[in-house]
């Protein structure tokens, strides 16, 4: 495992412990799509259903463990625990116009035709897209809390750092994943916009704002 793949796990898990320690301690989930932890928890469900056919590593079982749990241990805290404090009124994004799409384009363009692989390249292409519905909602609410902002920028540096992986990977191993690549390069350029905000705006202490 190189640098760029253990900083970009390291990353991705710092996301997650951010938003619900956020949670938790405000007893609160105001500023959180729904939508979009319910679509993580899709994505990690359908990407690691292989826990129950292969094992790789402890480190590996682990993390994806964690991941699953986290991401159902969140979506359980916005619609059960602290469902009073949901606004699901921003949080309206229409989530079929992307599952449906990527569910079609996981049949037609996967690496294998078997029912685990193609689960796996749903779960890719619906990753890269997972986070429009906290984009959308933080646009239509005009503003969003800073560890709310916090939670997005180590999120999205944890796609960028996979990007630079699979580079890594290409040049010193000889691997190339175009699904995961083409993913990855969509997913990092949705979050520009929101990255070029973060540092000029919520690392000077001000409060960021996405235009409607």
């Amino acid at each position: 495992m190189n640098i760029f793949r253990l900083t970009g796990d390291l990353s991705h898990l710092a996301a997650i412990i951010i938003l619900l320690l956020k949670i938790w301690k405000t007893r609160s989930c105001a500023g959180i799509s729904g939508k979009s932890q319910v679509l993580f928890a899709l994505v990690f469900t359908s990407r690691y259903l292989d826990l129950l056919t292969s094992f790789i590593s402890l480190y590996n079982t682990t993390m994806k463990v964690i991941y699953i749990g986290c991401a159902y241990a969140t979506v359980y805290l916005i619609y059960m625990k602290f469902k009073a404090t949901y606004d699901g009124n921003h949080d309206t994004f229409r989530v079929e116009f992307l599952v449906v799409p990527v569910g079609g384009l996981a049949f037609l363009v996967n690496h294998d035709f078997s029912p685990l692989e193609i689960l796996w390249t749903f779960s890719i292409y619906l990753e890269s897209v997972a986070i429009l519905p906290q984009l959308f909602m933080i646009s239509k609410t005009g503003e969003a809390e800073t560890i709310t902002t916090h939670y997005l920028f180590f999120l999205g540096l944890y796609r960028a750092l996979y990007l630079i992986n699979w580079i890594w990977r290409f040049y010193f191993e000889g691997f190339f994943d175009m699904i995961a690549i083409v993913a990855g390069v969509v997913q990092t350029i949705l979050y520009c916009d929101f990255f070029y905000l973060y540092v000029t705006k919520v690392l000077k202490g001000k409060k960021l704002s996405l235009p409607a």
